[in-house]
């Protein structure tokens, strides 16, 4: 790779991953000092705090552990879950690694609507320190704040891919900007470098008491967005990433430091860091809040983006439904819009602006998520290098997991102040994975399939005696060596043989991408199987496989259900199942070659 390519991914990787954690300068030192007075020592040990949890949490734990934890290039939970998996020799372990995973993922819609709200509506109130604007009313900018929330979700159906060319450079501008402006403050308080002693963190917490550990559920604001340096590895890269961020760490650490030097020398601040450009300069106060304003835009983006990877890799891994998908890119396969989680997440940023009011007032519903996604992450790294037997990476990565551990149980006391939002929120989707997921596996042996062997008796005498259709037909089977319900009726009750019939199944890969499809073998006379085989990020196209392996089907035969139930579990299930595309309309298969046949089950 030569310099200049390198260069512009690590600019690339200012918009698609240093978006949360670039904009949280915003509001994380205004909000705890909200709650506590701005005294030397106070100032001192706040800053002090938020150096080593950006140094522990997310320099040693996301860019130098985490970011050498992947598969062919990709990151996050579920890539976690897919390494473990080998690892693990009981059954009490692969579930517990699994009940950890859905839990990361809901925990990760937690973040996906706290996240635009406080970014958007903290940016917006900036408008306030424009003197003509010093008055506006509150409801005025919650009304500002939801329209451009709106304009934003309303566009993912067009695909980011065409103005996320921007993202990077603005970002990189916004980065600048923190840096400079940090820089003045310190010139002009220079003692405030001090902070960089973890004494100052370590006395703070110390003399504090209560009130210095509810401080840490705030003082991690600062960190939010360390998840997606690990879970957007894909996008753009490992080196990338870390480059990238040992540019970010400096420009976010001479910020906040300079927001700590600003607040000391002018103690009545209320809005930090807005306050700190207007009066370093008020010429360029407002290109300032409009940059700040576009930076929050970028970081709902890109966090939505990585809800709609996630939730795509939830399908392919079967642990969430088949929700409809449109893939707005023809060249980037991450590139995707799921129209159901869009306006999911649109419902509840707007209930946040709303219902909180202020972006001080969301904080307190903010980072209960976040904490909880990085233990899990901590929790399931430990587990990795445990049985590696990566002694050392061991001992780092449980420390930094007893970090996480105290910030989440931190962010525990926030629950009776808005912090049950981000539970509700979570709590969809999980509930959502479990019936769906128990669903499945009810379901499946409530419908009985039967063995390959057993089939494949009665099929030999039928396709000999029945009359046989020209042409070749398709059958969507699970694994070719069990065989569905709707096979057997289409076949021996309906009596509907082709001369050519071919079972196809798709199986998942442990990696993220690859795509094969061949025959794997002749079963018998007139009956074949193809496999198609997947990575769990891979945006396939069937038809096209199967017609380049020679195959020209005459029609696709396809199993749905007809559930019958007293039990409201699964009258949910049956309802999600319902609402969300068959197997068939998911991989947009062609309908005037698609028969279904239905299965009536009683669960």
């Amino acid at each position: 790779m030569t310099r200049k390519e390198d260069f512009n991914k690590v600019i690339k990787a200012f918009g698609l991953v240093f978006g949360d954690i670039g904009t949280s300068p915003i509001y994380t030192v205004t909000v705890i000092f909200l709650i506590l007075k701005p005294t030397l020592e106070n100032i001192m040990g706040v800053s002090s705090l938020i150096f080593w949890t950006l140094i522990i949490l997310i320099s040693i734990k996301y860019a130098w552990l985490a970011l050498n934890l992947g598969k062919r290039g990709e990151g996050g939970t579920i890539v976690l879950r897919e390494i473990l998996m080998p690892l693990l020799k009981s059954g009490r372990g692969v579930m517990f690694v699994t009940i950890l995973t859905f839990i990361g993922i809901s925990l990760l819609f937690g973040d996906g609507v706290i996240t635009p709200a406080i970014s958007i509506l903290s940016a917006v109130e900036g408008i306030k320190q424009i003197p003509a604007f010093a008055d506006i009313n509150q409801a005025i900018v919650m009304i500002i704040a939801g329209i451009i929330a709106i304009i934003l979700f309303s566009f993912q159906k067009n695909g980011a891919e065409k103005v996320s060319g921007f993202f990077g450079p603005i970002m990189a501008v916004w980065f600048i900007a923190l840096t400079l402006s940090g820089l003045v403050s310190i010139f002009y308080f220079p003692e405030i470098l001090k902070a960089v002693n973890p004494y100052y963190a370590v006395n703070f917490m110390f003399t504090h008491g209560l009130i210095g550990f509810f401080i840490l559920s705030e003082v991690i604001l600062c960190a939010t967005g360390g998840e997606a340096l690990y879970a957007d590895m894909g996008h753009i890269g490992r080196m990338p990433i870390i480059r990238g961020w040992s540019i970010v760490f400096f420009a976010l650490i001479f910020n906040y430091l300079g927001q700590g030097a600003f607040l000391y020398l002018h103690p009545e601040t209320k809005n930090i860091l807005f306050e700190m450009i207007y009066n370093q300069t008020a010429i360029l106060y407002i290109p300032f809040l409009i940059l700040s304003i576009m930076a929050t835009i970028i970081a709902s983006q890109a966090m939505i983006s990585c809800l709609f990877s996630i939730v795509y890799q939830g399908i392919t891994t079967r642990i969430m439904p088949m929700f409809k998908v449109d893939y707005t890119s023809m060249e980037l396969r991450t590139q995707i819009y799921i129209d159901s989680v869009n306006w999911f997440l649109l419902f509840f940023v707007l209930v946040a602006i709303f219902v909180f009011k202020e972006s001080s007032n969301i904080a307190a519903a903010y980072g209960l998520a976040a904490t909880g996604t990085m233990s899990i992450t901590g929790i399931m790294m430990s587990m990795i290098f445990y049985l590696r037997k990566s002694w050392f990476k061991l001992g780092v990565v449980l420390f930094i997991t007893c970090i996480d551990l105290i910030f989440l149980a931190s962010n525990m006391l926030k629950i009776p102040h808005g912090g049950y939002w981000s539970i509700i929120i979570a709590s969809i989707p999980l509930i959502t994975i479990l019936i769906y997921t128990n669903g499945q596996r009810t379901l499946y042996k409530a419908l009985k399939p039967v063995s390959l062997d057993k089939f494949l008796e009665k099929y030999n005498v039928m396709y000999q005696e029945a009359y046989r259709i020209r042409g070749t037909a398709l059958f969507f089977v699970k694994d070719p060596g069990i065989i569905p319900p709707y096979i057997v009726n289409t076949m021996f009750c309906n009596n509907i043989i082709y001369q050519d019939n071919i079972l196809v199944s798709i199986k998942l890969l442990e990696e993220p991408f690859g795509v094969t499809g061949a025959f794997k073998d002749n079963i018998t006379e007139g009956l074949r199987s193809f496999e198609i085989k997947m990575g769990y990020m891979e945006v396939i196209n069937i038809e096209k496989i199967i017609n380049s392996a020679g195959i020209e089907e005459k029609v696709i035969f396809y199993g749905f259900e007809d559930i019958v139930t007293d039990n409201l579990i699964w009258k949910i299930f049956s309802f999600i199942k319902k609402v969300t595309p068959s197997y068939v309309q998911f991989y947009s298969l062609p309908s005037n070659k698609l028969h279904g046949v239905i299965t009536r089950v009683e669960l």
